[in-house]
């Protein structure tokens, strides 16, 4: 079994690709963002922007960034399908 299968069937995919999961990704995307937003006047600040635009996008965009680095799918939708066949 290659990473990127047991990756599509770990608990970990399985909720990050729900829509719960995608909901926590945007939250999370948000307050990073909001965070840097506070923190605008500092080099962090625009750090913690930048950093939470990429779970921010990931949810929007139903991508699975943790899925592509294991060399699966970035597709959410992808990853979801390898979940039910197993």
């Amino acid at each position: 079994m290659s990473l990127s299968q047991s990756f599509a069937r770990s608990r970990f995919a399985r909720f990050v690709n729900s829509p719960t999961g995608r909901v926590a990704r945007i939250v999370a995307g948000l307050a990073l963002i909001l965070w840097g937003y506070t923190q605008s006047e500092s080099v962090s600040g625009i750090v913690w922007i930048i950093l939470g635009i990429i779970p921010l996008s990931a949810g929007l965009f139903d991508a699975c960034l943790v899925s592509l680095l294991v060399g699966g799918p970035i597709s959410g939708e992808k990853v979801r399908a390898a979940c039910k066949d197993s």
